[in-house]
This record gives structure tokens, sequence and C-alpha cells, in this order.
């Protein structure tokens, strides 16, 4: 039974794409929880199913068995364009690529979605403002991506994926196309919209972009073998609730410490 508490609750979902004669197993039974306001990261290599998994979670794709739920609605059973208005209502996108119009000014790109969720037009320009003022970008509205440094350009996304203020940011691999520096700027501002209380999914490869989110999931293979609350566990006295002597409060990022380093080994 779906955990209508949740923002988002998976039980026993798992995902076959038919290869030719061969049938690919993406995801085995995964069950998954995460609630409102939480900060997660989905890690794994490539082939381990943390792609699929976010295709399943973005409503991009659909479960070949298993129940999927956002906030209490299940997703089987609705029609296309309840599926599109339920994505445009709960879910902001933001991917590697910054998929940004190359002749269009950046207030224009944030408005965008506003277009398909029928914003009055009137709205649109104020909603797509406050939005780039939220990322710190009200000074460059006006700007093109040509005009725009490539942190710059991923904030304007990020921008984009928040106009409609959704319930859930996802975010594939938002670091991969920058440098270390701009990097650690996007994080960094992933660090104040959860604050202001947005729910946050990051799925990457990298795992220093894994060790600033507060729950850290591993997969492998098509399942989960790790799913580190880093949060909980200090609370009942050590990561991952193993038995330390309780920790004051963690300033963030964190780096993880060598007993959680041996969890992702073992998994």
């Amino acid at each position: 039974m779906a955990d209508s508490s949740a923002l988002i609750d998976m039980q026993n979902i798992s995902k076959v794409y038919q290869m030719g004669e061969t049938k690919v197993h993406a995801l085995n039974g995964v069950s998954l929880s995460i609630e409102e306001g939480e900060y997660v990261a989905i890690v794994g290599t490539s082939g381990s199913g943390k792609s699929t998994l976010m295709n399943i979670i973005g409503l991009l794709d659909s479960p070949t068995e298993g129940v999927f739920a956002i906030r209490g609605q299940r997703a089987s059973g609705l029609t296309g364009r309840q599926m599109a208005e339920l994505r445009n209502r709960e879910i902001g996108f933001v991917f590697q690529q910054f998929n940004l119009l190359a002749r269009t000014p950046a207030w224009r790109q944030v408005e965008l979605p506003l277009f398909y969720a029928n914003v009055a037009r009137s709205a649109s320009r104020k909603r797509a403002l406050e939005a780039l003022a939220q990322v710190d970008l009200a000074e460059r509205a006006d700007h093109k991506p040509d005009e725009l440094s490539g942190g710059q350009q991923q904030r304007v996304a990020i921008a984009r994926a928040l106009v409609n203020r959704p319930s859930l940011l996802l975010a594939d691999e938002p670091t991969g196309a920058l440098d270390t520096r701009t990097g650690e700027e996007v994080m960094a501002l992933f660090e104040k919209l959860h604050e202001e209380g947005l729910t946050l999914v990051i799925i990457t490869h990298d795992q220093e972009v894994a060790e600033r989110a507060r729950r850290v999931i591993t997969m492998r293979d098509g399942v989960i073998v790790a799913d580190s609350d880093r949060a909980a566990g200090a609370a009942k006295g050590g990561l991952n609730g193993l038995s330390e002597a309780p920790l004051s409060p963690l300033a963030w990022p964190v780096t993880i410490e060598p007993v959680e380093e041996k969890i992702y080994e073992a998994g």
C-alpha cells in the first residue's frame, strides 16, 4: 500500500526493457520513500539503475511492476495528459546540459514552463523575475545564454525548474558540465534552496556531490544496496545509527567518515 504521508513512495518497483530477444532488468523490486523537505542523493555507477529510478520519480517513465505514488496519488492509471499535469505541478527538473534557447533572454527561458501551465502572461514575467532573483540572477534577466557563464546558465535552468513552485527539485548530474569552482557555487545554491524548504533529489556518480546531501542512497545492479540517513543517524548517536558517542550538530558540507566509506564498500 502506498504511503500517503510521503512525497514520493515506491513499493516493489521493477523495470524491464526488451532489447531484441534479451530482457534487461534495470530495477529489481526497489522500495523507497522520500519525505517532504528531504535532501537526497542517489548514487551509483553507470548501469546501476539510478537513471531509470530518476525517470520513474520524474514521471518520465513507468515501472513494469510495483506501485509509485506522488503525495499519495498513484501514477498508474493516469492518462498521458494527467501525468504531464502532475509532473508540471509537482516536479522541477535540472539536467547536466542547460537546455537553454540560444537567442532568448533569461527571463523568457524561465517563463516557458508557465506557458504550459496556462499562467496569465501578466503574471508569468513577474514570477520568472522572482525565480531569477531566488538564484541571484535578477540583474541578468535580459541576458542571453552566450552572455552568461556556465554557472549562470545552470542557475537560469534552476530558476526555470523553480518557477512553477514545485514540491520536488530533481537534478540529474547538475554539476557534470561545470568546473570545480562553479560546481561548488551550484551546490551551495542547492543547500540554500533546501534550507528554504524545497525537497531535493540529486542523481549523481560523483561522491563529493553526494556527500553534500543529508541522505545518500547507493544503487548497484538495479537495487538499493545502502540507504544512509546521516541526519537521523547523528540523532541516534552516530552515522547510520551506529553505536558511537553522541555527536554535536554537524556543519554542512561534511566529509564522510571512514565508517561510512566501509558501508559503501560493503554495499
